[in-house]
């Protein structure tokens, strides 16, 4: 199924318009909401990793076809001013599985979590999760894909609230190898069913897409929520016919590596595996009770688009942090909706719980908001205040309504994000007062996070990644 490009232009400036109007103009969501469905709904929680704002065709990529990932935001809404709540891997993960800042756990301090990071390190085990919220609620769980959260048996996905794991624990894998690749030695865990290492052939998205489908085949009349956590298009750059050559490269991140064409076929591949789990859906008869998510763990890296924002990942610019955010639920949500509600990637607890009849409050405390209403058309959108810190407290922001505090290479900014979403326009010296209240506003917030070690990034991380420090 395609788009064709007059009907883009068209959905693509209804979203700008409800986007950069800014918070008091943005009105009340398209979605309207349907007569309820019998039953609690099935989760279908799709990540990307790496995906930058403009990879997807929906969201103006200039080279990639996503029809099956696109149909996702037609059929429902798109959620223009989604954010991931950091702008790198496991800190996001840790707030996705915990509804929290990840700076308020040792294991969000990693940035990221090294291959070679201490067996006990990982989330807290008494906290509440997504995914164990979901279970108490007699859901079916389960994690396939990337975890990059801590070591299985201690700290993997089995013991944070998931019934079931297939996938890779750390932060990257081969595609054909399934593990990092360091010096063309294979280190880490890698493919993992439950709380084991195994031995499997496939290409890795495939793999993913393979586990899903049979996964959905297999359900009972029990609700699930399945994470589909998906490692492309992270790097090592390969598709389906590079098997040959992964088994030559030395190093995973094999930074001479890649090309635009490269990046292009791992994100339809990606697609195309999203096809056939929506169509397994269908099949199955469930489609019309799934709420299906797609998003991003954080900005694109060097192969992506983020227009019309600037920055990537590992930088608190909007192209580093604004992700996409599609959402269809046919029984509650009507399709061709969009929300000008601003939320990130740790507001995903309290909402998918509401929308399976829990409540937040009642299952724990959490720093994520519940944004069902907004999301089903119920309510308008509301203002939302988001916080950021990376590299060690280096890089930091804050946005507040359509303001927006950047500290970025020793350097403030303050920038409109209604009008002036590119963070270009510098509006510091104009509004000196707003710049100190932001800042003072970030100082509070951070003050209440856990500190970062003294050298900035554990020991573990260095060793990982020599490269990058």
């Amino acid at each position: 199924m395609s788009i064709d490009r007059r009907s883009l232009v068209r959905a693509l400036a209804a979203t700008t318009m409800v986007a950069g109007t800014g918070l008091a103009g943005a009105g009340r969501t398209l979605a309207r909401a349907r007569p309820a469905t019998v039953g609690p709904p099935n989760i279908l929680f799709i990540m990307a990793d790496d995906l930058g704002y403009a990879d997807l065709s929906l969201t103006g990529s200039h080279h990639i076809k996503t029809p099956a990932i696109d149909s996702i935001g037609r059929d429902g809404i798109a959620v223009r001013q989604g954010y991931s709540s950091t702008p790198i891997c496991s800190p996001t993960r840790t707030a996705l599985l915990t509804g929290c800042y990840a700076q308020r756990f040792a294991v969000g301090l990693e940035e990221p979590v090294a291959a070679n990071a201490p067996p006990d390190l990982g989330p807290p085990l008494d906290r509440p999760t997504i995914a164990s919220v979901l279970r108490a609620r007699g859901y079916h769980t389960k994690l396939i894909g990337k975890w990059h959260l801590g070591e299985p048996g201690k700290h993997g996905p089995l013991q944070h609230g998931y019934d079931e794991f297939f996938g890779i624990v750390e932060g990257a894998a081969d595609y054909f190898r399934h593990h990092m690749v360091f010096g063309n030695k294979e280190v880490g865990i890698g493919l993992t069913r439950d709380d084991k290492g195994i031995e499997a052939g496939g290409y890795l998205t495939d793999m993913f897409g393979d586990e899903a489908v049979k996964t959905i085949e297999a359900a009972s009349d029990k609700p699930f929520f399945i994470s589909l956590h998906f490692n492309a298009p992270h790097w090592p750059w390969e598709g389906r016919e590079d098997a040959a050559a992964a088994a030559t490269i030395g190093t995973s991140t094999h930074l001479g590596g890649g090309n635009l064409a490269k990046y292009r076929e791992m994100v339809e591949i990606m697609d195309q595996n999203v096809a056939r789990v929506l169509a397994a859906l269908k099949k199955a008869g469930k489609a019309d009770n799934t709420i299906v998510v797609f998003t991003s763990d954080n900005g694109g890296e060097r192969f992506s688009e983020t227009w019309p924002f600037t920055g990537q990942k590992g930088e608190v610019l909007e192209g580093g942090i604004r992700v996409p955010l599609l959402l269809r639920w046919p029984a509650q949500i009507a399709a061709g909706g969009s929300t000008g509600q601003v939320m990130a990637s740790m507001d995903f607890l309290p909402t998918l719980l509401a929308m399976a009849g829990g409540n937040a409050t009642s299952a724990g405390r959490f720093d994520g908001m519940d944004f069902s209403a907004q999301l089903l058309g119920k309510a308008a959108p509301v203002e939302r205040t988001l916080f950021w810190r990376f590299n060690a407290g280096s890089q930091a922001a804050v946005r507040k309504g359509d303001w927006k505090y950047v500290k970025l290479g020793g350097k403030e900014h303050l920038f409109n994000l209604a009008e002036d979403e590119r963070e270009r326009a510098e509006r510091g010296l104009a509004e000196p007062k707003r710049l100190l209240e932001m800042r003072a506003l970030w100082d509070r917030w951070n003050a209440e996070m856990l500190p970062y070690r003294v050298d900035g990034y554990s020991e573990n991380v260095k060793s990982a990644y020599p490269d990058r420090y």
